[in-house]
């Protein structure tokens, strides 16, 4: 029998190696095994890879994303397997609760579980991690706060059914999660599952989980995608909602009455203002949105109420900007026998308990009209507030004397406040009536002021229709405006209960509607006719809520303190016909 050749003595043609005959064979027949592996590979269709699925989906665009999982959806429809919308799912407790008890230090340690408590939960998923195929990390979302969960396939039930179930699931979806309080190997509190449901698929893509959704137009569009990637929208929501609150607590305690008063009525009255205009159809009549609730809660006050209040939505039909939307919600309250002093001291007390409520015990609040990066204002709510006279304001401001008070309706009131507004380049569009020119002088001098809240007082009767003539001054009504960073807030006054100076004074607005002011008011004889019955000496007051949510939450626009605020539809095939208003268009 021959002998194998000596160790070395022959050569690799691959490596180069001297090796023995032996090694040499059992190489070459390994690889002849490799090369049929490959040329076997290579002829199979090709699979999709395990990981890269979901990135993959994130170089789609969005139309493509949306049919390839309303695809997958549509699919699961059919088989029910899973079913994508199931009917319930017992949760046992809500996120912020989870993260509330089992966050405690010390109660979980580092990658251990509580093997012997059970809970269920459900959210949004915002993020999703793969750390090998039988190891997932998601970020579950709800009532404003997070908790990861951690899914490995050891944990689970049935191995099967939930790497599958994993499959499914992407950002946006809603899921419910069943398992045990954990923590990772970091310490990062967790929720194992044993099992996953999807309760509801996202089928658009969600907006970078790094970049956010960072176009105003798409958060206002879209309200609920802004509340679904934007923290800092959704406080801005609940400080909203404890302002209302803190609002109806206190004049509760105060002994008021809420009310509710009509939406539509034939005389738009309470306010200065351009209304709505809407049609009854059964009663072939035009009616207007309410642009106040004012004379509605006089009557009642003629009727007994001698406290009420309304907390609603008002109409107006003006223009769209950085303070002002096209409808609105309105404070009004009516408070029989006080006086403007009363309410000035409410009004105080009111906002500087409430700012201490909401900030801590402190009255500072900040403010940036220009954006986060522009100039800051630093408001101070600590009373008693500054008090700026309307005429001796004006008078300091552009060195002049104003006519007496008992002539700033007359003539030559209106040629003295033309010329002056012309000297100082006050802009004041037609009608050039006698209140719309002090008002402007009034927005160019004194507003500016006014940074920390404030009051404007002594108005015209000009430019107050429905307040109480100045008990000791000719000319001028009991009247006051509250303004903070330039912008009014707050409008309240000595109510007028005299009938027979309130026709004269409604008289009056009708002439200035004659001359083109659409803003001025009717005659609402109705309301002449509660008066004759006798309004009690009665102080009436009115808030902005959305304008005061502004200051209290940093929001240099209005849009940002309104869940649905007003936008110019978005153009389409359909609406420019005029058949059909445009998608996400809420006017």
């Amino acid at each position: 029998m021959a002998l194998d050749s000596p160790a070395g003595t022959h050569k690799d043609p691959v490596t180069g190696e001297m090796i023995s005959k032996t090694e040499l064979k059992r190489r070459e027949k390994q690889r002849e095994r490799d090369a049929k592996k490959a040329d076997k590979a290579a002829a199979a269709p090709p699979q999709a890879a395990s990981k890269p699925a979901a990135a993959n989906e994130d170089d789609l665009n969005p139309n493509q994303y949306f049919e390839l999982r309303a695809r997958t959806i549509q699919k699961l429809k059919e088989t029910q397997s899973p079913n994508p919308y199931p009917h319930k799912f017992h949760v046992t407790q809500s996120i912020a609760s989870f993260v509330e008890q089992y966050s405690k230090e010390g109660l979980i340690l580092a990658g251990q579980k509580l093997d012997d408590v059970i809970v269920a939960l459900s959210g949004r998923v915002h993020n999703i991690r793969s750390s090998g195929n039988k190891l997932k990390f998601y970020d579950l979302h709800g009532e404003g706060t997070q908790v990861q969960i951690l899914a490995n396939v050891r944990d689970a039930e049935n191995s099967d059914e939930f790497m599958s179930t994993q499959a499914l699931f992407r950002r946006g979806d809603i899921v419910g999660v069943t398992g045990y309080p954990s923590r990772s190997q970091k310490g990062e509190l967790s929720i194992s599952p044993s099992s996953m449901v999807l309760l509801a698929p996202n089928l658009h893509q969600l907006p970078s989980a790094h970049f956010g959704l960072k176009d105003q137009e798409t958060r206002y569009r879209k309200r609920y995608l802004d509340l679904i990637m934007s923290p800092g929208t959704r406080n801005i929501f609940i400080t909203r909602a404890r302002v209302i609150n803190y609002l109806r607590r206190y004049l509760d305690n105060l002994g008021f009455l809420e009310v509710e008063t009509p939406m539509t009525s034939m005389v738009a009255g309470g306010a200065t203002a351009r209304p709505f205009v809407t049609h009854h159809n059964d009663l072939d009549l035009d009616l207007y949105l309410r642009v106040a609730p004012e004379l509605y809660l006089k009557q009642l006050t003629v009727g007994g109420l001698d406290r009420v209040y309304e907390i609603g939505r008002v109409f107006r039909n003006e223009g769209i900007d950085l303070t002002h939307n096209p409808e609105f919600t309105l404070c009004e309250f009516y408070m029989a026998y006080a006086d403007m002093y009363d309410l000035m001291e409410i009004t105080e007390n009111l906002l500087e308990s409430m700012v201490k409520y909401l900030n801590g015990g402190s009255t500072i609040v900040k403010y940036h009209p220009e954006g986060k990066d522009g100039k800051e204002l630093v408001m101070d709510f600590k009373t008693p507030w500054k008090r700026y006279d309307m005429i001796e304001t004006l008078e300091e401001k552009t060195g002049v004397k104003f006519p007496s008070g008992d002539t700033l309706h007359t003539a030559e009131t209106n040629k003295f406040l033309r010329d002056l507004c012309v000297k100082h380049n006050v802009d004041c569009s037609e009608p050039r009536t006698n209140a719309r020119l002090l008002d402007k002088l009034v927005g160019d001098f004194i507003e500016p002021l006014c940074i920390s809240p404030a009051f404007i007082t002594g108005h015209p009767q000009v430019m107050s229709p429905l307040a109480k003539n100045h008990r000791s001054r000719p000319g001028l009504c009991e009247r006051f405006e509250g303004f903070m960073c330039g912008k009014e807030f707050c409008n309240a006054y000595t109510e007028l209960n005299d009938p027979f100076e309130q026709r004269l004074r409604f008289e009056e607005q009708s002439r200035q509607k004659e001359q083109g002011d659409d803003e001025a008011q009717g005659v609402d004889e109705v309301f002449v006719d509660a008066l004759e019955h006798g309004l009690p000496p009665t102080a009436g007051w009115g808030m902005g809520i959305d304008r005061l949510i502004m200051f209290l939450t940093d929001s240099p626009n209005i849009k940002e303190v309104l869940l649905f605020p007003a936008m110019k539809p978005i153009e389409t095939a359909a609406n420019t016909s005029g058949k059909e208003p445009g998608p996400a268009g809420q006017l």
